[in-house]
């Protein structure tokens, strides 16, 4: 009996052996390959086939598959020191976002393709900030992204591996230099405050004068318009009195001539005039000639005369 249950154990133990071969045996021949990734097979490391994401069987033993991810994958990179055209020490950090577009060139040309891109990426960064000032290089990212893809994609063409793109997180000058463009920021803003305090004085200033010069325009416009109607006005006042003169000496005249007065009449009118020349506090009367000759009116004239005490007579002509 103990010889049988030797065998016995025996026969398990060989066939839990079995079962962990045909396991082993399975799992070296049947391979799952996720979405997102690709397995490269290499035959007694000769490489073979690419097999795309599903199963995948490969022969046991002398068959070997390595998944790679093909998938855009961003490497943050670790802070570094360089060295500005200027001569300042700026730390910067980049995430670099690369994709493996061929597998196996990934694999058989490059020893480690993650080492490779990290040592190139900082490479690439000092290499282009070197050509830069710190202000291009604080303002002027865009550039700085562009030029490394363009440096680190000439040589990871090769490897089979695509930058898509590069993204500065940080560049940082030393705290010196930090104080140092704060406070020309400061001054800056100070300056283009005051330029804009002045600006707008200066247009200020230009709008009361612009109004000042519109008020003149006006108000002499309105003077000159003012007189022309003051002229007008007393142009057409001097022509209606001129007419209405001439209305009442055609209107006299008329009158005078419609009655046809005689040498007579004419004499007592001047007579009459002369007398309210007497009545007057004048010293001196003038009397003209011909209205002495007129009927004896000289006789007349001298008794006027002798009513008024102290005025002398003088007939013109005489």
């Amino acid at each position: 009996m103990d010889t049988g249950l030797a065998a016995l154990v025996v026969a398990f133990i060989i066939a839990i052996l079995f079962v962990l071969f045909a396991v082993y045996l399975l799992r070296n021949t049947v391979n799952l390959v996720q979405q997102g990734f690709v397995g490269v097979t290499t035959r007694l490391g000769e490489f073979r086939a690419i097999h795309e994401p599903g199963l995948a069987i490969i022969a046991p033993f002398i068959d070997k598959l390595v998944a790679v991810d093909m998938r855009e994958y961003p490497r943050p990179g670790d802070r570094q020191e360089v060295i500005t055209k200027d001569n300042v020490v700026v730390s910067v950090n980049a995430t670099i976002f690369t994709q493996v577009v061929d597998a196996k060139q990934a694999l058989f040309s490059i020893a480690n393709f993650d080492i490779a891109i990290d040592a190139l990426a900082r490479t690439a960064l000092r290499s282009v900030i070197g050509t830069l000032s710190l202000d291009e290089a604080l303002s002027e990212r865009e550039r700085i992204n562009v030029d490394v893809q363009e440096q680190m994609e000439a040589v990871t063409d090769k490897w089979g591996i695509r930058i898509n793109r590069i993204e500065i997180v940080e560049i940082t000058p030393p705290p010196q230099i930090l104080q140092a463009l704060a406070l020309q920021k400061q001054a800056d803003q100070e300056k283009r405050a005051k330029i804009l305090q002045s600006e707008g004085l200066q247009q200020s200033a230009v709008n009361v004068a612009d109004g000042n010069r519109q008020a003149a325009i006006k108000n002499a416009e309105g003077e000159r318009q003012s007189a022309i109607l003051r002229a007008e006005g007393n142009r057409q006042a001097a022509i209606l009195e001129a007419e209405g003169r001439a209305q009442a000496i055609a209107t006299v005249y008329g009158a005078i001539t419609a009655a046809a007065p005689d040498p007579t009449l004419v004499a007592i009118l001047q007579l009459d005039t002369l007398s309210k020349f007497a009545a007057s506090p004048n010293t001196k009367i003038v009397i003209p000639a011909e209205s002495a000759a007129l009927l004896g009116a000289v006789q007349a004239i001298q008794s006027v005369l002798a009513q008024v005490p102290g005025v002398e007579a003088a007939a013109s002509g005489t």
